[in-house]
């Protein structure tokens, strides 16, 4: 016959002995805080940066959660989001390296004029380069994904540009410093501000223009705050380009039991890279139809207006290669690499 009180005993002490290893696996349980200045309704955010978050907390098996906050909601300034990964402040944040100009400075190579063939193999071949050229480039956090966006462009808002000649004397928003020495060439006054002072700037005449892809335009109302927009051939490569970096704090990445820490891995790198540009590059066609849907004009340049932008701003290329041999680095070799990668990914 079993004895009640020695198996009350028995279970009691189980149920002790137990409670470590089920108090373990809820502790695998994690909330991380992810970051970034774009808006809750930005095509970034609603087809970027969502999905990537719901398609980690569903591998997780619901074990990864996240705390999702665009438009700086946890304060401070886009400038601000790569130490506040850093930092440990946020977990993970999705910002422009070109913010705090010339402190990421081996990545502009794929800023520099006319070097875009499409985001996806640009960005495929961005990763790529900083793992084998410039591995401790970001070394402060741990990097996830790099990418770009699609091809950048022109939208002013009471001057159409169908020329190099026609930027004299406009004042012209360029989002890294690198974009703002090809503007400065090719005779335009350049500004550099970060995305969301567009709208503000534009309304009071800070700037006469700015130069983005399509796919922010209605992010930012720029669609509503031009009249004009200039395009590029799409079958030439893009006026320019700006990197993106999606760092995780390494402190809360090395945290990580092994098996969530795959479940991160298998979102990140060359793959996620990719898929990240191409969704992007996908957003021009909704957001130029914004500004066609306003009847706004745009205009087209011809092969050979292109050919006379990229020609006015070939000094840009000679002056990163210089500055990154002032650097110590070998800048002729940085942007072979860049141009051998990004062919090499265009063509798969």
């Amino acid at each position: 016959m079993i004895d009640r009180r020695k198996l009350l005993k028995s279970t009691a002490a189980a149920a002790v002995l137990g409670a470590p290893a089920l108090a373990s696996q809820a502790q695998q349980a994690v909330t991380l805080k992810f970051h970034t200045f774009m808006s809750p309704m930005s095509g970034v955010w609603l087809t970027m940066h969502k999905p990537w978050m719901e398609k980690v907390e569903k591998e997780s098996g619901g074990r990864i959660k996240f705390e999702a906050y665009p438009a700086m909601q946890l304060g401070g300034s886009p400038v601000q989001l790569y130490d506040q990964a850093r930092d440990g402040v946020v977990d993970i944040v999705w910002t422009l390296p070109g913010n705090t100009a010339g402190r990421f400075p081996r990545i502009e190579v794929f800023e520099l004029p006319f070097m875009l063939n499409n985001a996806e193999a640009t960005s495929k071949a961005y990763w790529e380069y900083v793992q084998t050229m410039a591995p401790d480039e970001f070394k402060e956090t741990h990097v996830l994904a790099l990418h770009v966006h699609g091809p950048g462009m022109f939208h002013s808002k009471d001057k159409q540009i169908k020329s190099a000649a026609d930027l004299r004397g406009m004042k012209v928003r360029g989002p890294t410093r690198q974009v703002t020495k090809l503007l400065q060439s090719i005779g335009a006054t350049p500004v550099g501000m970060p995305l969301p002072q567009i709208p503000d700037a534009l309304s009071k005449g800070t700037i006469d223009a700015c130069a983005i892809p399509w796919e922010v335009v209605p992010a930012v109302k720029v669609n509503e705050l031009t009249k004009y927009h200039s395009e590029f051939p799409s079958d030439m490569p893009g006026l320019y380009t700006t990197t993106f970096v999606m760092a995780m704090n390494r402190k809360k990445y090395e945290s990580l039991p092994p098996d969530l820490k795959k479940v991160i891995d298998n979102n990140s790198g060359l793959a996620t890279s990719g898929w990240l540009g191409k969704v992007q590059q996908g957003n021009d066609v909704p957001g130029r139809k914004t500004a066609v849907d306003r009847n706004n004009t745009i205009y087209q340049f011809t092969k050979a207006q292109t050919e006379e932008f990229a020609k006015l701003s070939s000094n840009v290329d000679d002056e990163w290669v210089a500055d990154m041999n002032k650097r110590g680095f070998d800048g002729k070799k940085l942007l072979s690499t860049a141009k051998a990668l990004i062919a090499k990914h265009g063509k798969g």
